[in-house]
């Protein structure tokens, strides 16, 4: 039996290519990342990691080092569902999901890409396996562009290989709105998988009106268009406003989704692996997904998500998210004619270059 040896933290700050806004977390020039390395008694090593923006992520370093740390050093590394319990409960007081659960998300992922690693196998095929190739979207972080910035980059999309694309909805005015998803529709065409996303920026009642006004536009789905406190107010939106709802990226436990599915508050839940509880809850989101009979899609962090997603029959698009780390992986994740393919390497593959993220360190 390996047990666990060590335990390495590290935060860096790491800047953007381009000046990013949505409806309510503002001007993002950066992202908070912590990285957690575990290693065994035999000498196999596991990373995993979180982000956070503009949310003080070196709260995620001390939940780690100080709290979640002690609980499972010198444990099995492969009682994954054990060291996740006791972790949950450690924090449990004052955690139960925000930045607690987010700490125990970089662990939980370390320590599924080390038990991989052991196994020989890639975490896709380890998690059962379905299909490698997962359908994939550009996931735009652009309510402030102007029109033709924003036309400009979802022709810059396509010549990526992306063969869907969301877009930022939340303006001060509904009807700028409205143009905007006009505009994106006209230029790309009736059956292009357009999504668009208004990051908990309206009312129950506002968001309805939103939906119904954008419902002609042929939207894959409207996501987050209220808080995910609110939900009896996502179920008005989903009855009412004639536009399938994505949810979830701010939803930090397997209870919260589970509240949302059985309300019929949620089209499509879309755990982050980074927030959720890490690669033990999405898994057991995208199964509760499945019971339900909805499909599942998820937030950030593709390069991890695509094993989740490749090994989940009921997955539908994974997004690829502007808070890349493509610029330190060694084989970052290639888009071909709209799919992503999850690697063969043992683990989740990635190999970042910690050399490069020095310069960032916070």
């Amino acid at each position: 039996m390996a047990t666990i040896a060590t335990i390495r933290t590290d935060a860096y700050r790491v800047p953007l290519a381009t000046v990013l806004t949505d409806s309510t977390h503002g001007t993002m020039a950066e992202f908070e990342l912590v990285t957690v390395r575990i290693t065994d008694s035999d000498g196999a090593e596991g990373m995993g990691y979180t982000y956070a923006v503009n949310s003080g992520a070196p709260a995620f370093v001390v939940l780690i080092d100080q709290y979640l740390a002690p609980v499972i050093r010198g444990r099995d590394a492969g009682g994954i569902e054990r060291l996740w319990h006791d972790m949950w409960w450690k924090v449990h007081y004052s955690g139960r999901g925000g930045h607690a659960t987010s700490a125990i998300s970089a662990v939980d992922i370390a320590l599924w890409d080390l038990a991989a690693k052991r196994a020989g196998l890639p975490l896709w095929q380890m998690f059962g396996g379905f299909d490698p190739r997962v359908p994939v979207y550009a996931g735009g972080i652009d309510l402030e562009f102007p029109v033709e910035k924003l036309l400009e980059q979802a022709d810059r999309f396509q010549e990526e290989g992306f063969r869907a694309i969301k877009m930022k909805v939340g303006r001060a005015v509904l009807r700028e709105d409205v143009e905007r998803v006009a505009r994106m529709r006209e230029h790309l065409g009736d059956d292009f998988p357009l999504m668009a996303d208004a990051n908990m920026k309206w009312s129950a009642d506002e968001a309805i009106r939103a939906a119904r006004a954008l419902a002609g536009f042929g939207l894959v789905w409207l996501e987050e268009p209220t808080i995910p406190d609110d939900v009896a107010g996502h179920a008005r939106i989903v009855r009412d406003g004639a536009v399938p709802i994505a949810t979830g990226e701010n939803l930090h436990t397997l209870y919260e989704f589970q509240q949302m599915i059985t309300a019929g508050a949620v089209t499509y839940p879309e755990p982050d692996v980074s927030n959720c509880g890490g690669m033990t809850v999405f898994r057991k989101v995208a199964a509760l997904a499945e019971a339900h009979n909805l499909p599942i899609t998820s937030h950030g962090v593709h390069d991890l998500t695509v094993h989740l997603l490749a090994a989940a029959p009921n997955r539908t698009y994974m997004e690829s998210h502007g808070f890349s780390l493509d610029a330190f992986l060694a084989e970052p994740m290639a888009v071909v004619d709209g799919y992503a393919t999850a690697p063969q390497r043992p683990g989740h593959g990635l190999e970042l270059d910690w050399d490069a993220l020095e310069r960032y360190r916070a």
